[in-house]
């Protein structure tokens, strides 16, 4: 009787493993399609900013990452309602705070920084002016690399891990090497070695 439910008790624990791994291979390949997507609006929008910011107003242009985050969003519900479906799991609710916390974040210092270069609001009473837009690119690009290497920490995935680390400290420390306009070069790249690079492998690995 004993050896019967040490039995049961490992088999229910065995089902529960393969319940777990059965998940994060799931949330892994749903997370292919969402990661090239959100990366495409990355880099469009990086193009497009640094293009008006170079040749038609200067930095208040980066209020249209306001526009980039509710394209990203709207898409990523299209693509929402085509993932194969999985059930609630702590894994998944955590990567769902990991980067909406990112997107509140970063989206909302991208639009600060754009109603400051429209001088609607003055830089003085949120920066030293020896800051200005200097490290806002490093800032960003450093989170951005954070919320991809724990997404990979997550699901287990070393792939978008090492694609995290690398577009994280890369971005952080590029940005720095750059003025103005052409920190968003930075970030678009950040956004290819970060999101679209990985999402583009995780897609191909789900081809075979």
């Amino acid at each position: 009787m004993e050896e019967n439910m040490n039995l049961t008790a490992e088999r229910s624990l065995e089902i529960i493993r393969e319940s777990i791994e059965r998940s994060q291979r799931t949330i892994t390949r749903n997370s292919a399609v969402p990661m090239i997507w959100w990366g495409a609006c990355v880099v469009v929008f990086s193009l497009i900013i640094a293009y008006l910011w170079a040749n038609h107003g200067g930095p208040a242009w980066n209020a249209l990452w306001a526009v980039m985050w509710l394209v990203g969003y709207v898409g990523n519900r299209i693509i929402d309602k085509k993932k194969e479906t999985v059930p609630t799991t702590f894994v998944g609710k955590a990567i769902g705070y990991v980067w909406a916390t990112f997107g509140m974040f970063c989206g909302g210092l991208g639009i600060m920084f754009g109603f400051i270069g429209s001088g609607i609001l003055p830089l003085e009473l949120i920066l030293p002016k020896v800051y200005a837009f200097g490290c806002i690119t490093s800032v960003i690009s450093l989170c951005f690399g954070m919320g991809t290497t724990i997404t990979g920490l997550l699901i287990r995935n070393r792939i978008i891990q090492i694609c995290g680390f690398i577009a994280g400290l890369g971005g952080f420390f590029g940005a720095l090497h750059f003025p103005g306009h052409e920190q968003l070069y930075v970030m678009a790249a950040v956004a290819v070695i970060g999101l679209i690079v990985p999402g583009a492998l995780i897609h191909l690995q789900n081809q075979k």
